[in-house]
């Protein structure tokens, strides 16, 4: 087992004054790959935000070490200068930017060293090949009039070419057909291979892990970590769900909170009726 790139330490952390995680820590060494997994409304996307430092969400507790150097306190521009990298769920349209001048100028700022043009359009093109991307795509603007596919092979083109040493990839699989997550698996392994790079892939389904080989799987409810194991837990969920790794605690949670709705929706339905009734009258 090589030395951990990634640690994180009993970190908690929200949104608007929610606490979304509770005491998360997971180890990922360089060159592995983990899944995180879970129902909807679980936090993984929220973890994934919180690594790469989103301002729209607040780390309470905890502390996130990377590459041997705390980075707790750093904003998202050092964490990705210092090789981490985070696929979008729903990739923005920035019009007005073209895709290679978007990753030509995101490679710059991420090493700080000059791009020289032919080199780089050289590699681009043969990153887009593996993607099966038209070259064409490089001169229109950044996912503008993208399909969902092609939007998500633009993140997986720029993950090629940034080359991190940890990629977080957050459902980089939804909305694909079969072939296109084919595609997009095999971007994903080129990056492994190619650069050791170590990847934490959030996803419902496993349609994208079928070519790629898991070295843990972590299952997430509620903001905690409830279950963990080899890549023979994807099976595991395939087959049973998560129903089975929900803590008893977390399930009686869920009941109040359900049964305290239904209480609330009934006093509500009340409340309409006696006013509709006092307005009959009038």
């Amino acid at each position: 087992m090589s030395e951990n790139l990634l640690e994180i330490q009993n970190i908690c952390a929200g949104v608007e004054g929610r606490q979304l995680l509770h005491n998360i820590s997971l180890n990922i060494a360089a060159g592995e790959t983990h899944v995180l997994m879970g129902p909807n409304g679980a936090g993984k996307s929220t973890l994934g935000n919180v690594l790469m430092a989103s301002p729209e969400y607040r780390l309470t507790e905890g502390k996130i070490i990377f590459d041997g150097k705390d980075i707790t306190e750093d904003g998202t521009d050092k964490r990705a200068k210092a090789g981490m990298f985070l696929s979008f769920q729903d990739p923005l349209e920035v019009p007005g930017i073209s895709l290679e001048s978007f990753i030509r100028t995101s490679v710059q700022q991420v090493t700080g060293e000059r791009v020289k043009l032919m080199a780089f359009r050289k590699e681009l093109e043969a990153a887009m090949d593996i993607l099966s991307m038209d070259h064409s795509y490089a001169a229109r603007d950044l996912n503008v009039g993208f399909s969902g596919g092609e939007k998500k092979k633009s993140e997986i083109l720029q993950l090629l070419m940034l080359k991190p040493k940890f990629a977080i990839l957050d459902e980089t699989d939804s909305g694909l057909d079969v072939d296109a997550v084919r595609t997009v698996s095999r971007g994903v392994e080129e990056f492994r291979k190619k650069n050791n790079g170590a990847l934490l892939i959030i996803t419902h389904s496993t349609r994208i892990l079928e070519s790629l080989h898991v070295d843990r799987t972590h299952v997430i409810v509620k903001g905690r970590i409830v279950k963990e194991g080899d890549g023979s837990l994807v099976d595991e969920i395939n087959k049973n769900g998560f129903d089975p790794f929900i803590p008893d605690e977390i399930k009686e949670e869920e009941r109040k909170a359900a049964l305290l709705a239904a209480a609330k929706a009934a006093m509500e339905s009340v409340k309409t009726a006696e006013l509709g009734g006092k307005r009959d009258v009038r």
